[in-house]
């Protein structure tokens, strides 16, 4: 099997991901009294590094028969592209807000898992709270070259 070069784009990668800025928790989600950070939040913090760095974020939607799959792409101006694997959120509810809100958090959530960024930290509130069983989304990392 051949070895595919991607010296270009991993060091563009790595330069863009020192300069992420933090995804702030600038958003209160009215149900639980909690702040969280929005997608904007979260494109905020690393479009313009990943930007100067010489990559366009694609954010790509897959079928998905009860809810939404994303793929969060990375595309540099070598050429190369890195994929963020493919997460699948379900919709709770099968309309399109349902659907809508879904998308959103699949979005978001794709691109922290896959730039390595996290909300700023919540002072290890969430960290005392029982986790609630779930099934954690299944994440496939790819680099590919076009």
């Amino acid at each position: 099997m051949e070895q595919q070069r991607t010296s270009a784009i991993a060091k563009a990668f790595v330069d863009a991901q020192k300069e992420f800025a933090p995804a702030l928790k600038t958003s209160t989600n009215p149900h639980f009294r909690s702040k969280y950070v929005d997608l904007a939040g979260c494109v905020e913090a690393v479009l313009d590094s990943l930007n100067n760095h010489g990559f366009a974020l694609i954010q790509k939607t897959h079928d998905c028969e009860n809810g939404v799959k994303v793929e969060t792409i990375f595309m540099h101006e070598s050429g190369e592209q890195i994929s963020g694997g493919v997460i699948s959120v379900p919709a709770d509810k099968h309309n399109a807000q349902g659907y809508g809100s879904a998308l959103t958090y699949a979005r978001r959530y794709s691109l922290m898992a896959a730039c390595g960024i996290a909300p700023e930290d919540d002072d290890g509130k969430a960290a005392t709270k029982a986790p609630a069983p779930s099934k954690p989304p299944e994440m496939v990392s790819a680099i590919k070259k076009q």
